[in-house]
């Protein structure tokens, strides 16, 4: 199948499905109230759920939903395919989706920001449904600029602005003698790689758009902060627990996030080649060591399965971005999308959660699958040219 077949099944489904859908994580969203059972029964359940390869959503009441993340994923891959095809019904798409984020914004903040449509459970904390993040802001905002670039529209540059100063301004940040470090949300201070960037990433359109010199201080801050944190061998762990320094060793598509929002920062703060040798040497551990030669990706270092959808579409993503470093980089896109289409891609046009060593999950997630892959192939489109 070819690159544009899998596009046009692809939105042929999130079309039909309204752009609506179940997320692997939406488990507190069923019409039980697991949070009266206490603290672990929300956590178990979503990390149940998430693990299930039956589909018994509906059964637990649980709804398809928009997920302002998927929106601004959607945005981001729409603008490009309007770019490429000309097609009126992409650019139509993407004001219906922007005007959706303008009204859908996460309430009591003065500044714009989103979070997630569901309550998210974990042993650290309990985040309630429209908590903003600083990920979810960043990966709207990377949309509505792609969006803004072809409209030069007033309206959407003030929203991205107005996300700018949630990061600036909102989110607590820590600092040490390498850099400053973006929380991932304001509710408790937390030092997470890919978030830091993701929002120093927001900082960096916003110094193209508005020239302020507070917003590069930061981004190129934050840049610092992660770029002293890589280990030798290219690789970022996950985050670091301030009060311990323990950090947590999670190798997995965020890989991918640091190396895409570095180089965004770097290009879009002007801050030339001095981060060059580390991105290569983060994308030589990408390639190397996250992937195997026919496309394929492990799913955390060490463990090899599940192959899981995210996995690909960020390696999608990353090595097409990044074909001026090295010209394997975009073949190897190309090889990560054909295995993803040849292996993950159902004949309904979705593509698939997670892929077993003996079964495959192929509930049909909106955001985490068919956003990300949608996105990830037309990248693939939108870079070659």
């Amino acid at each position: 199948m070819t690159i544009q077949k899998s596009i046009d099944n692809l939105f042929k489904y999130i079309e039909n499905e309204r752009f609506k859908g179940y997320d692997p994580y939406d488990s507190l969203n069923s019409s039980i109230n697991f949070k009266k059972f206490g603290k672990w029964i929300p956590i178990l359940i979503t990390q149940l759920q998430k693990r299930n390869p039956i589909h018994i959503r509906p059964l637990l009441g649980i709804k398809k939903e928009i997920n302002p993340k998927a929106f601004g994923l959607f945005i981001n891959a729409f603008a490009k395919q309007y770019h490429l095809s000309g097609d009126k019904k992409y650019l139509d798409l993407c004001s219906e989706f922007f005007e959706w984020l303008k009204e859908n914004k996460s309430p009591g903040y003065q500044n714009a920001c989103w979070g997630y449509n569901f309550d998210w459970a974990s042993p650290l904390k309990l985040v309630p449904a429209n908590t903003p993040s600083v990920v979810s802001t960043a990966f709207i905002v990377k949309g509505l600029f792609h969006y803004y670039q072809i409209t030069r529209n007033d309206e959407i540059k003030s929203l991205i602005l107005s996300a700018a100063r949630y990061v600036y301004y909102d989110l607590p940040r820590y600092k040490n003698e390498n850099g400053t470090c973006i929380s991932y949300t304001d509710i408790q201070m937390d030092v997470c790689h890919n978030a830091n960037l993701l929002g120093a990433e927001v900082l960096s359109y916003a110094y193209y758009l508005d020239g302020k010199q507070e917003y590069k201080q930061l981004a190129e801050e934050s840049l610092k902060f992660t770029m002293a944190c890589q280990k030798e061998n290219g690789r970022w762990n996950y985050s670091i627990d301030i009060k311990t320094g323990k950090e947590r060793a999670q190798i997995d598509f965020h890989q991918g996030y640091v190396i895409e929002s570095a180089s965004a920062i770097i290009h879009f703060c002007e801050l030339g080649n001095q981060f060059n040798n580390q991105i290569e040497n983060g994308l030589r551990f990408y390639i190397n060591e996250q992937f195997f030669s026919d496309g394929r990706s492990l799913w955390r270092i060490p463990k090899i399965y599940p192959v899981e959808i995210h996995n690909q579409s960020q390696g999608i993503i990353t090595f097409i971005k990044h074909k001026d470093y090295n010209p394997v980089y975009a073949n190897f896109a190309y090889k990560i999308a054909k295995w993803t289409i040849q292996n993950m891609q159902d004949v309904e046009g979705y593509f698939y959660y997670q892929k077993h060593r003996f079964y495959t999950i192929k509930i049909p997630y909106m955001r985490w699958s068919q956003a990300w892959m949608f996105l990830a192939l037309t990248d693939l489109q939108f870079y070659s040219k």
